[in-house]
């Protein structure tokens, strides 16, 4: 029986993904911020042969990271997939408990405690993987290496772009600090698609609506291609897709050196 942990599986892809495992009989704990969602979530879970547990948490706390690690591991002795899928828009900056951007904590600063600190128990699974949904593929910008957090001058699609930069890195220092490991690092660039959440403000959040349903796919069709990586398992550590395509990790957005330096950047804030 597989163990997965889904951040942010109440809505979109990742409530897909988490569906899957459990129409497949997996024990899968689900990790949002809006108990209404989770209940919801659980409703469904009830008529698949899986077992679902809802974990309510803030992902944008570094405290409330390790507390969903501590959870885990209470749980599991192993754990086989994690899927990363909590991401917010800030349109104006949004700083967090611990005085850190909220874009740069969602897209990146969870995503990395929650790497590092479940590998223990990834590296006991069966054919591990870490599956983190960002922007793959998409080459424009970089890390934001003199402001990461945005505090001289903020823009959503600056930081946004910094926080997906990061969210590449991720990936390549995490296999640097653990070449002998199991574990597989999924980076995912999803199509667009109807999340079923918007957090943005009018008129922003109107024009959004009237674009996801011109432009937009549902959850549980933008999933596929990466359900068939989940489930098909390439030999290479390091797997990169956007929309479904092949990414080559030997883009600039996933350069060795940078990672290293966001590593020890990112050791330091926490």
């Amino acid at each position: 029986m597989k163990d997965v942990a889904v951040a942010g599986g109440t809505t979109g892809m990742g409530r897909e993904i988490a569906l899957h495992y459990l129409r497949a009989g997996a024990r899968v704990t689900v990790i949002g911020s809006t108990p209404s969602r989770g209940e919801d979530l659980l409703a469904a879970a009830r008529k698949l042969p899986g077992t679902a547990t809802f974990l309510h948490a803030d992902l944008l706390s570094v405290a409330e990271n390790h507390r969903v690690i501590k959870e885990l591991e209470s749980r599991y002795d192993k754990l086989d997939v994690l899927v990363l899928a909590a991401m917010v828009p800030f349109v104006k900056r949004r700083e967090t408990v611990d005085g850190l951007e909220g874009t740069f904590v969602l897209y990146y600063l969870s995503r990395f405690i929650l790497s590092y600190g479940l590998t223990e128990l990834l590296e006991r699974g069966e054919n591990p993987i870490i599956a983190n949904l960002g922007a793959t593929g998409i080459t424009k910008g970089a890390v934001n290496w003199d402001d990461l957090q945005f505090a001289r001058k903020y823009s959503t699609v600056k930081s946004t772009i910094s926080g997906g930069r990061a969210n590449d890195l991720l990936a390549v220092h995490y296999l640097q600090n653990h070449p002998d490991g199991r574990t597989k690092y999924f980076g995912i660039q999803p199509p667009y698609t109807k999340s079923g959440t918007n957090h943005l403000p009018q008129p922003l959040r109107a024009l959004a609506k009237v674009s996801a349903a011109l432009f937009a796919k549902p959850a549980a069709e933008s999933v596929r291609d990466t359900l068939d990586v989940l489930e098909a398992q390439p030999a290479e550590r390091l797997i990169l897709r956007a929309v479904g395509r092949p990414v080559d990790p030997g883009l600039k957005a996933f350069d060795p050196r940078a990672a290293r330096r966001l590593y020890e950047l990112t050791k330091e804030l926490i």
